[in-house]
């Protein structure tokens, strides 16, 4: 099935590195070592699935008017100014006029620290000049910065050398990625199948300001076309389906035949749907009541939804839209993002439990997820299959999509550890996680910030690269621990 986990379009990238134009004719070699600099930049940059669009050394106001429309036409998502020597700010500032787009200030000088000796034998003082505004680059970054500010662009900043191995490029390589999500969420096509759970406040959100805030596209999905598809269906993409699910799942053996049949071809029905809206993520509820054919469909995703969501087209349950969005941005990260709530806490262990029924993202599961039948789904009309699992022992980021005051998006994030430990078999996911401010300041620290009660959860620690997505996007982000 093909998915609409990469844009369409690559990630680009615009680059350029800045000079004073009378230094030239001053200083011989000067602008080809500079030049040097910025091809090694452009080198660290380039990576698969980015497109590097590279202005070259601007060295006067004509020449900056003339980078910022290259970027602007080239549609870059986010420009890295690399400061090369001492440069007039009125050859930047109209860069970033023209190009609209987020800036990271490279102070990179060439090494650690200069040879003081050997500058100081150079003998001629015209060529220590030229050598010494090569290390230049840290002198004009006050100026740019005061410019950008006075201007109200909003700029970032990441200062250390050009050799390998410095942690600077640790950093440059987290602007990228954080890039990149931004990127993806702004070609991301959000499905919205069925309606909110009926009562649930703080999941019920704005559409049109999670799309102000990450861009986008939300397409509003009918029940009803789902169980049209389902009903035409022909018994081989099943079959193949059920082979997935075989191999995808474990399955127990008081699940029937029947149930797993029903599953199958509900999972073949969605992926034609994904697939037919080009979706790259999805929130969905819906209960079915006097339609005996959407209430058979819609008790019936859960495994068809699970794998989706371990194939790079998240799904979460109960309509929770600000979920779905932090669901995609975690998996778009590469770290999962499960659908998740915490419901309880181990006082003993000082553990919290978090789990929920519904999809789980099984590329993140400590071990094959198994497959239960429930007699009843809680709170919810039908019976059917279910996921058990626990996500793996390590790392792991919660990122919640919280609204502010203003309305507006933000980010509330916390790190912690999966742990090992007893847990629920009750067909939902399940998982227990320690935190550095325990288990009761971990919870009346995230709830302070009102957030929904459900999360995204992934493997590894990445608030850093959240922090610089937030930046991206303008919003804030509040950190628990």
């Amino acid at each position: 099935m093909k998915t609409n986990q990469a844009p369409k379009h690559p990630l680009r990238v615009g680059l350029f590195g800045i000079g004073l134009d009378t230094y030239w004719p001053q200083f011989a070699g000067l602008k080809e070592r500079l030049e040097g600099y910025l091809t090694q930049v452009a080198g660290k940059l380039a990576k698969d699935g980015v497109e590097i669009c590279n202005a070259g050394l601007v060295d006067s106001p004509e020449r900056a008017v003339e980078a910022g429309s290259y970027f602007r036409r080239s549609e870059v998502d986010i420009v890295f100014l690399h400061v090369t020597t001492y440069a007039l700010s009125s050859t930047v500032l109209p860069v970033m006029q023209r190009a609209k787009v987020p800036v990271v200030i490279m102070n990179l000088q060439p090494g650690e620290a200069i040879d003081y000796a050997a500058f100081n034998k150079l003998g001629d003082r015209t060529k220590m000049t030229g050598d010494w505004l090569a290390w230049c680059s840290a002198c004009p970054v006050p100026e740019i910065a005061n410019a950008f500010k006075r201007a109200g662009i909003d700029f970032h900043q990441v200062t250390g050398t050009l050799l390998d191995g410095d942690p600077v490029w640790k950093e440059v390589e987290e602007w990228i990625e954080a890039a990149r999500v931004a990127h993806t969420m702004a070609n991301n096509r959000l499905g919205l199948l069925g309606h909110y759970y009926n009562g649930m406040l703080d999941i019920y959100t704005d559409l049109t300001a999670q799309l102000a805030c990450f861009g986008g596209h939300m397409e509003i999905l009918e029940v009803e076309e789902l169980a049209a598809i389902r009903r035409d269906i022909s018994q081989a993409p099943v079959d193949a389906k059920l082979a997935e699910f075989r191999a995808s799942f474990d399955i127990q053996p008081d699940v029937s035949e029947e149930e797993l049949l029903r599953a199958a071809r509900t999972a073949v029905a969605l992926d034609q749907l994904v697939e037919k809206h080009r979706l790259g993520s999805m929130a969905y509820y819906y209960m079915g009541t006097g339609s005996d054919e959407n209430e058979d469909v819609m008790t019936s995703v859960i495994l068809g939804n699970s794998l989706l969501t371990g194939q790079g087209v998240p799904v979460a349950g109960e309509y929770e839209v600000k979920n779905a969005q932090a669901m995609k941005i975690m998996d778009t990260f590469g770290i999962g993002g499960s659908f998740t709530e915490y419901y309880a806490a181990d006082f003993r262990e000082d553990v919290v439990l978090l789990g929920h029924d519904g999809p789980g993202h099984i590329k993140i599961a400590s071990s094959k997820t198994k497959v239960r039948p429930l007699d009843v789904y809680h709170g919810k009309v039908g019976r059917g299959l279910s996921v058990e699992m626990s996500v793996q022992h390590g790392p792991v980021t919660l990122l919640s999509v919280i609204e502010g005051a203003n309305g507006r998006p933000e980010f509330l994030v916390a790190e912690g550890e999966s742990v090992p430990g007893p847990i629920l078999q009750i067909g939902n996911t399940n998982s227990r996680y320690k935190f550095p401010i325990g288990a009761r300041g971990f919870m009346e620290q995230w709830n302070a910030h009102g957030p929904a009660h459900h999360c995204a959860i992934g493997v590894g620690h990445i608030s850093g690269k959240l922090k610089k997505l937030a930046a991206l996007l303008g919003i804030e982000m509040q950190t628990v621990c």
